[in-house]
């Protein structure tokens, strides 16, 4: 659904509405930074200290009033979204007292809300294990939003869907693929060609012109 990686990792079930199958984009996971907790003793960076202490927070409200929005998901993923709430409950059952109740729709086995670099770390073993090419995180972004133009939504719903707030940002993201282009060709060939063969007056048919 074109989500950018934050605001993935960034929901919490109470934005996972699967009766009536829309999710609510509010929030976005920010990347831990940390300070050293040691004094400066270990000598390492302050990600690297073993007292290490973090000083943001977890997620920050969304920057732009076009990154809060809501979104309909299919009803495919809302059940993938149902069986993936009955095993993290399966997990806080194992987990027992070492189980941190955060809220998130994707955390670690003990509770905690997964860090965008282990997020990043299961992509790429994802790729690897489907066999495709390498290729970034957010290069799934621009997969959807493509996606969308190839499905023909109106330009104004998928602004909404992905966030946009310009059209300029629809021009960076979606990309004519050679199926598209195939596609105008037909229309407009169609368009064309169908139009010379209409009869005029006379009962005969349009000749053909230069193009």
């Amino acid at each position: 659904m074109g989500l950018r990686q934050g605001e993935a990792l960034g929901l919490r079930w109470a934005d996972v509405d699967t009766a009536n199958g829309v999710l609510r984009v509010r929030k976005n996971r920010l990347r831990p930074k940390y300070l050293r907790g040691c004094g400066g003793d270990c000598g390492t960076k302050p990600g690297y200290c073993k007292k290490r202490v973090r000083k943001n927070e977890d997620t920050a409200n969304m920057k732009s009033r076009a990154g809060r929005r809501v979104i309909g998901v299919p009803d495919e993923l809302v059940r993938l979204l149902e069986l993936h709430r009955r095993e993290q409950a399966r997990e806080r059952a194992i987990a027992g007292e070492d189980w941190r109740e955060s809220g998130f729709v994707f955390t670690s086995p003990v509770g905690e809300p997964l860090v965008p670099s282990t997020d990043y770390d299961t992509w790429k073993r994802l790729l690897a294990d489907a066999k495709v090419r390498d290729g970034r995180l957010h290069d799934v972004r621009h997969t959807a939003a493509t996606v969308l133009r190839i499905l023909g939504v109106p330009e104004q719903v998928g602004m909404q869907i992905m966030g946009w707030s310009s059209t300029a940002m629809a021009a960076r993201h979606q990309h004519v693929t050679g199926g598209i282009l195939a596609d105008v060709a037909q229309r407009v060939g169609g368009l064309i060609w169908e139009g010379a063969k209409e009869p005029d007056e006379s009962g005969a048919k349009g000749s053909a012109g230069s193009p």
